[in-house]
């Protein structure tokens, strides 16, 4: 693999993309601020600090398709509206956090309470941290120790962790998930690279079932199911469609090249 091939093409795309999101033009972010979402439409109004949320902390528990296709949370920022009334009604964080479900033995604290008092400041503030130098329970540096390492992201080779047997995220979830048939996976195939001499995609069904199963990329993030139904491009990836719905803030990102382009280039 050439990897001044690799480096020229990542250099293209952002000079030529004037539309990719600021996210990306923003400094590589820390480690464990990786998959960080920050929630703080509705915190601000109530004068709370904003609610931060950690994918990692989350992922090594539940696969993706337990939180964004049983309970519903949306894969942007923002669009899922949650409000405190939703959780005290057993909806999005409350589907969980609601004093009752169990994690490793122990009751997962509850995230909104009608009967809220003055105690109970100090458990808002595990949820809207924004600022805050509280004292986590799990630290990220704790909690990565026994991972296979990576480049990118938040250092985590996430993938070869499951394959281990480091974590179990759990695909069903009493009370929220259906019990569905197993389908057959799809072998691995390959995308041709549209650039001269980048390697072609490897795109493998296995491994994103494992964490997605087939209904949170398809329909909405891919409408076809037949190969060559869905068009998509680096531009259009880096703006959040198709691949860069995952890639560009969860999943390993997409200045990890190789990840993807992982065979040669096909003689033409």
């Amino acid at each position: 693999m050439n990897a001044r091939i690799l480096a020229a093409f990542a250099l293209i795309l952002v000079l030529a993309s004037p539309s990719l999101p600021q996210s990306f033009k923003k400094k590589r972010p820390l480690p464990y601020e990786f998959g960080r979402v920050v929630l703080g439409s509705g915190s601000t109004r109530t004068g709370l600090a904003p609610v931060v949320f950690e994918h990692w902390f989350h992922r090594a528990r539940f696969s993706c398709r337990v939180c964004h296709v049983d309970i519903g949370f949306a894969m942007r920022t923002g669009e899922t509206a949650i409000k405190a009334a939703d959780n005290m009604r057993g909806y999005y964080c409350g589907a969980c956090h609601n004093g009752k479900m169990l994690s490793e033995g122990r009751p997962v604290f509850e995230a909104c309470s009608k009967n809220a008092t003055a105690d109970d400041a100090a458990r808002c503030e595990r949820c809207h941290s924004l600022g805050k130098p509280l004292k986590l329970e799990n630290e990220f540096a704790q909690f990565a120790r026994p991972f296979p390492k990576e480049r990118f992201g938040n250092g985590l080779d996430w993938q070869q962790a499951e394959e281990l047997g480091i974590i179990r995220p759990a695909d069903f979830v009493k009370g929220l998930s259906i019990k569905r048939k197993s389908l057959s996976i799809q072998q691995d195939f390959a995308l041709d690279a549209k650039l001269a001499g980048m390697p072609d995609i490897i795109f493998s069904h296995k491994k994103h079932t494992v964490w997605n199963g087939c209904e949170l990329c398809h329909p909405e993030i891919f409408m076809g199911v037949k190969k060559g139904a869905s068009r998509y491009t680096m531009v259009s990836i880096f703006e959040g469609k198709s691949c860069g719905a995952c890639h560009n803030t969860v999943a390993f990102p997409l200045m990890d090249c190789q990840r993807c382009h992982s065979t040669p280039p096909v003689q033409r």
